[in-house]
């Protein structure tokens, strides 16, 4: 009977040996799981349609930073131009607005303005009696400009202090409108239109209600919106780790450039320590870099434009920013990795300086850890996730961080909430398959949302969108991480989508394991035992 037994036992040994060399698991994680995260987006990377209620008290708070105007003069009912987005003088002669007509605000106060064409130039005039042109490279006080609006978006606008600017009978625009100018069809008077107000992140909340206020709205939001409560919780449902957006004004607390916000750090090391107490690890994301990485508000982008990628100067930034992240946490029992870039464009962020920025970050968390893991992140737009499998980044802990939404593409919009279901299993699960059986970075689902483009779909509609999403998210090698942990939107919020019954996550990656031993190790005993009697 001994001999028998000790059979039995060397085979079921023998199993699991054999299963838990295909499984994979990420070191530093319990149980031989994989990553299992949430983001806490929203928290210290500002994201105003996460949480709109932060922008309420900004005066004029629809002309914030990065807002595109277009303005037409009341008297010749022409639109102000700025021939081929720059470079000469402004015209008054347009009969429809394009993108030459529309300006780019900077914020200079509630009430003054700076106005940036398409192609980046500034309106300028160098004072009263002169034409006003967008030949300015960089804005200075000639680039100043006081907008007046009465309640039916009518605006004067006037240099400061000088005359009001006037749509000439030439169709020039000029500084020098006699005296003060009323509301009728005068040629100082204009139709303001607001294209688009899309922005609000941290440079708009900070510039929009200036340093003192805004350092009272973020110190009250920090200290609220992420508690220990919250790690509680997570912990409570089987999360093993979060990912915590940062901006890289983070590396200059606590008085970072203007208009950023000092705070943040200490936010941070209070997640690392609210972590460590319920096990749960932490990834640090570079979720907004100096200069903008893709024109996003959740890259802190003044205005739309992506100037990271050109500038060496904010790319040895966020390598500096790598470097105080992962030298102040290294030895922190909660780390688990850092990610080195959020969501790069792939139309203003080449491969070649993409890859060479990431080599050198992966360099730079080593030079303090050899087992933190460094993640990258694909470009986003059109570019083929594999392009980062070619490039020698480095050897160890290298993982690949994948966004997939069933959102902001025309492909998702006329889909069924079948339609939606069946592309996770049948093109993301092949996609994450393809990319497990290749020789290269470990594989990391970083974003993903129970939300779609369906308009009235059921609890049940969405209980199925979120099985199969798990189901499929569940074999990337690195492991998922939910988008977001809170949110005014009910399916974004991931707390709201456990509490309703929306998301189901069933049972934790460790309990699965180990059942998944159990059964493989008995069903390998069964078979193979009369081998072995």
């Amino acid at each position: 009977m001994g001999l028998v037994f000790t059979k039995w036992a060397f085979i079921f040994l023998l199993c699991c040996s054999c299963i838990t060399s295909i499984v994979y698991s990420v070191d530093g994680l319990h149980g031989g799981s994989k990553v299992r995260g949430v983001n806490l987006g929203g928290w210290l990377v500002i994201e105003g349609w996460i949480k709109p209620s932060l922008f309420d008290g900004i005066a004029n708070g629809d002309m914030l930073d990065g807002t595109e105007v277009q303005l037409k003069s009341v008297k010749l009912q022409k639109y102000v131009s700025a021939d081929n987005g720059g470079g000469m003088n402004v015209t008054v002669d347009r009969d429809a607005p394009s993108s030459w007509e529309t300006f780019r605000l900077w914020r200079v106060s509630e009430s003054e303005f700076q106005f940036r064409t398409n192609q980046g130039p500034f309106l300028t005039c160098d004072g009263g009696g002169c034409t006003v042109s967008a030949t300015a490279k960089s804005p200075s006080t000639s680039e100043i400009f006081e907008v007046k609006r009465n309640e039916k978006n009518k605006v004067h606008i006037k240099i400061k202090d000088g005359p009001y600017l006037q749509a000439t009978t030439g169709n020039q625009l000029t500084a020098d409108y006699p005296g003060v100018p009323g509301w009728d069809d005068n040629s100082a008077t204009f139709e303001m239109t607001i294209v688009s107000n899309n922005l609000h992140g941290d440079y708009q909340l900070a510039n929009g209600y200036g340093h003192e206020s805004a350092e009272d709205v973020l110190r009250r939001h920090r200290n609220s919106y992420i508690t220990v409560e919250d790690f509680k919780f997570l912990y409570e449902h089987g999360i093993n780790t979060v990912r915590i957006p940062v901006g890289w004004w983070i590396a200059f607390d606590p008085d970072p450039p203007s208009p950023f916000i000092g705070g943040s750090l200490e936010a941070l090391d209070n997640a690392f320590s609210w972590a460590q107490e319920y096990d749960i690890k932490c990834i640090i994301d570079l979720h907004a870099a100096p200069g903008s990485q893709n024109g996003m508000e959740h890259s802190a982008s003044r205005d739309g434009f992506t100037g990271w990628p050109t500038s060496p100067d904010y790319i040895s930034k966020s390598l500096h920013v790598i470097d105080f992240l992962i030298s102040r946490y290294a030895k922190h029992p909660a780390l688990l990795g850092i990610e080195l870039l959020n969501e790069p464009s792939a139309g203003t962020v080449s491969l070649d300086i993409l890859t060479s920025y990431y080599k050198q970050g992966y360099q730079i968390v080593r030079k303090y850890s050899s087992s933190a893991y460094v993640i990258m992140c694909q470009r986003i737009g059109n570019a083929d996730p594999l392009e980062l499998y070619q490039a020698d980044i480095g050897s160890t802990n290298l993982v690949l961080d994948l966004h997939f939404y069933n959102l902001f593409d025309t492909f998702f919009v006329n889909m069924s909430a079948g339609d939606n279901v069946q592309y996770i299993y049948k093109s993301r699960e092949g996609l994450l398959q393809a990319f497990n059986n290749s020789n290269g970075p470990l594989i990391f689902v970083g974003e993903w949302v129970n939300e779609w483009d369906v308009t009235s779909g059921s609890l049940t509609d969405y209980q199925d969108f979120g099985k199969a999403q798990l189901d499929v998210y569940n074999t990337a090698s690195f492991g998922w991480c939910y988008w977001t942990l809170k949110n005014d939107r009910d399916h974004w919020d991931f707390e709201w989508n456990i509490r309703n019954n929306y998301l189901q996550l069933g049972n934790s990656p460790n309990n699965q394991n180990i059942h998944t031993l159990g059964l493989s190790g008995l069903a390998f005993t069964l078979f193979y035992l009369p081998h072995f009697l």
